[in-house]
């Protein structure tokens, strides 16, 4: 066999592997080395046939822990009151958010809108990547008030939760007012971070949430990898 498609067939035998459910979602695959011994090639070629897989979403790397099963599809919903850490621990994950950005910068005109702010308003952007038991589930980009909320990067950088930072601001609750769903593909940049091909569906939602008294406080981007999540409409969900 072309040493060139041996990495395809390592592959295929691991994929066949999962269907017939010798390995189930969320288990441990055997080591680069046990599989290498398995195949008879080098860990090159295996680590090429598992980041095949990843980029298909049907295993994801943890650093430091190994190569596993991807689980099913997370119910992700969204309604007025959506709590990102609450829904995934219900569903027994382990939520986590990376931040990628977080700056404080004049707002462009969208920005300013939806925030119902003077154009070139000063905006916190909180940028990230929320995962499930270190998988990464989507790509989120948070515009807030800044004169109105001074504290919230400190609170952001220290619990990763908008819920948390924006109590910590007087904020004790708020609802999603808005939100418009739209089928998008991959760009290579978010095909890298979500780990797919560039290209593969993705669904963007885009949304504003207000406070008690209706008052802008959060106009928020979210890419979600199309594979990894089941979106659901529920209008009195909370999330954290």
């Amino acid at each position: 066999m072309p040493r060139t498609t041996l990495w395809k067939s390592i592959a295929a035998t691991l994929t066949a592997d999962i269907a017939a459910g010798h390995y189930q979602p969320g288990d441990k695959l055997p080591t680069e080395a046990d599989l290498s011994q398995r195949f008879g090639v080098n860990r090159h070629t295996v680590r090429r046939a598992l980041a095949d897989m990843g980029t298909l979403g049907l295993v994801h790397a943890r650093r430091g822990a190994g190569v596993f099963v991807a689980a099913k599809p997370t119910d992700y919903p969204i309604g007025r009151r959506v709590r990102f850490h609450q829904n995934l621990r219900a569903t027994g994950q382990l939520p986590d958010k990376r931040i990628l950005r977080l700056e404080t910068r004049a707002s462009d005109m969208r920005e300013a809108e939806a925030l119902t702010l003077s154009p070139g308003a000063a905006v916190h952007v909180y940028e990230g990547i929320s995962l499930a038991d270190g998988a990464p589930l989507a790509l989120f980009r948070s515009v807030f008030p800044a004169d109105r909320l001074p504290g919230l990067p400190d609170g952001l950088r220290s619990t990763k939760s908008v819920t948390a930072a924006l109590s910590r601001e007087g904020v004790a609750d708020y609802i999603r007012a808005q939100t418009r769903l739209t089928a998008k593909l991959a760009t290579p940049a978010q095909a890298v971070h979500l780990r797919i091909r560039p290209g593969a569906p993705i669904l963007r939602a885009i949304s504003v949430n207000t406070d008690p008294q209706g008052r802008p406080v959060e106009y928020g981007h979210t890419w979600f990898a199309g594979d990894r999540v089941s979106l659901t409409v529920s209008p009195e969900t909370d999330e954290a």
